[in-house]
């Protein structure tokens, strides 16, 4: 019987180019070439940008434990393993497309040495998209390009380890001039942001024991760890485990400390690669290798400044890829439904004690100590209205409501004293919740007390030597009276008739 069917090979060129389109950014796809040194054993990871205009390169080397030739064949292979397959709990992979699709996004030309213990000479394969065009098919070379010998003899160096070479990086250099600085300066200053993102999506391979090292052009990344777990004022709440109790997901919401309790230094490295606000929300571990960094997980919660203290450590085992719909980048995570209530729960008490946090500026009364602090600013709240005042029990403004006269100096340090301690953060607070909350300007006030005000500011116009007509004219546009101008003829004809008796 003839065939009932017909073999469809992909072009190998086509292909090749498709791929390079999944959308993988340079920190993405270096972390992906991680996410292999980390499986492989690897205590150290070196990387190196080497620019050289058009010929630049960048080279990945690891300690691991290498890989045999027919290994390596496998691993070059489009599509060597399914997603569907089970996987070890420790593997960082999935669709057996990572470290081909993550290189050619960047690259025209992989080459990948490997070398295991007690072997003499690495196994070497290389892909060049230009060569794939040129004979049509899928030829798999095996000798190092030129610029990637170098990087082979470093690998005879290790007792074993892997090495991966970029070449032909059109994506990150193009045609560029060896001496074109403007193109130096992009290629070598995309290292800054490389290196902030390593350290946030392997701080906890990079600590503890068995911890990592991985170098970026000789200098060493140092993990950034989200929670600030190692200090005393961070705030961690109580751990959950969701879903199978044989595979469960583990939650750890953190609550960070007020800056007020943080040094200049530490409150900025805290901020993280995408700032205070941009940070808060779920991280998502696949692992313990992070895959979301600060994300609310499309709950119906938005980031705003009040809740930026909120940070919440999720761990999936590499089994729930599917049900989280983790992509081929390993840069996105979406809950499944049967959880998102429990997370809502969880986000929602977590945000709940970073506003305290955040309103209180991260104070804590000392124990032992019964009294409460004293502030210089209250929040009232009337008529569900807030408004803000000026402590009248202050020690510093009750000594000089109560004194018969005030000092220049007195003065001055009570106007310093209110411009240090107005309460931005729980104005900030308020003012998310809508301008229906807010009090108006003297809304409240006796209309005696704008009376009096009137009487107190004309009368300082009029010292300064302001003609009447102007000062009525600038009395007109002063906050609060000017809401209230029916007030003012009235009480500047009784204060004339009042001058004028005396």
């Amino acid at each position: 019987m003839p065939d009932s069917f017909d073999i469809v090979r992909p072009r190998a060129d086509t292909l090749m180019e498709s791929l390079r389109a999944t959308g993988y950014s340079l920190p993405d796809a270096v972390s992906d070439l991680i996410d292999n040194s980390i499986y492989a054993g690897a205590r150290n990871v070196w990387l190196n940008f080497h620019w050289a205009g058009g010929a630049s390169w960048v080279s990945l080397l690891d300690d691991g434990c290498g890989m045999s030739g027919a290994r390596l064949l496998d691993a070059m292979r489009v599509g060597s393993s399914s997603p569907t397959e089970a996987r070890e709990p420790s593997d960082l992979g999935r669709y057996g497309l990572g470290l081909k699709t993550a290189s050619i996004s960047q690259a025209r030309s992989l080459t990948v040495a490997t070398r295991r213990a007690k072997e003499k000479e690495p196994s070497i394969r290389r892909w060049d998209l230009d060569h794939l065009a040129a004979a049509g098919d899928w030829q798999l070379l095996r000798v190092a390009s030129e610029q990637a010998v170098p990087g082979v003899e470093d690998l005879h160096q290790l007792k074993h380890g892997t090495l991966v070479v970029w070449e032909k990086l059109d994506r990150l250099v193009g045609d560029a001039g060896v001496d074109d600085a403007r193109a130096r300066g992009q290629f070598l200053g995309s290292l800054e942001f490389l290196e902030q993102h390593l350290g946030m999506v392997f701080h906890r391979f990079m600590s503890g024991r068995n911890r990592i090292s991985i170098w970026l052009n000789s200098r060493k990344v140092e993990p950034w760890d989200p929670f600030l777990s190692d200090d005393s004022a961070t705030q961690r709440l109580p751990s959950e485990a969701l879903g199978d109790p044989d595979a469960p997901i583990a939650i750890t919401p953190y609550v960070l400390p007020h800056h007020s309790r943080l040094s200049t230094e530490k409150h900025r490295i805290a901020g993280g690669p995408a700032g205070w606000n941009a940070q808060q929300g779920f991280y998502v571990y696949r692992n313990r290798r992070l895959i979301l960094p600060g994300d609310w997980l499309g709950l119906g919660f938005q980031k705003e400044e009040h809740y930026k203290l909120a940070r919440i450590q999720i761990d999936l085992p590499n089994s729930f890829d599917h049900e989280w719909d983790i992509d081929v980048r390993k840069s996105r995570a979406r809950p499944p439904l049967s959880i998102q209530r429990d997370l809502k729960r969880i986000a929602g008490t977590t945000r709940k004690r970073a506003v305290e946090v955040y309103r209180h500026r991260g104070k804590a009364i000392a124990r032992g100590v019964r009294t409460s602090p004293v502030f210089v600013w209250q929040r009232h709240v009337r008529a569900n209205k807030v408004s803000y005042v000026i402590n009248r029990d202050h020690p510093l403004v009750k000594d000089a409501l109560d004194s018969h006269s005030i000092s220049q100096h007195q003065f001055r340090q009570i106007i310093r004293l209110i411009e240090e301690y107005v309460p931005i953060q729980q104005i900030w607070v308020d003012m998310a919740e809508g301008d229906e909350a807010q009090s108006r300007p003297f809304q409240a006030a006796k209309e005696q007390e704008l009376v009096g005000l009137i009487r107190a500011l004309y009368t300082a116009l009029i010292t300064s030597g302001m003609p009447h007509d102007e000062a009525l004219e600038r009395l007109a546009t002063t906050e609060a009276i000017g809401d209230r101008y029916e007030l003012v003829e009235p009480t500047v004809e009784e204060l004339l008739r009042e001058a004028s008796v005396e």
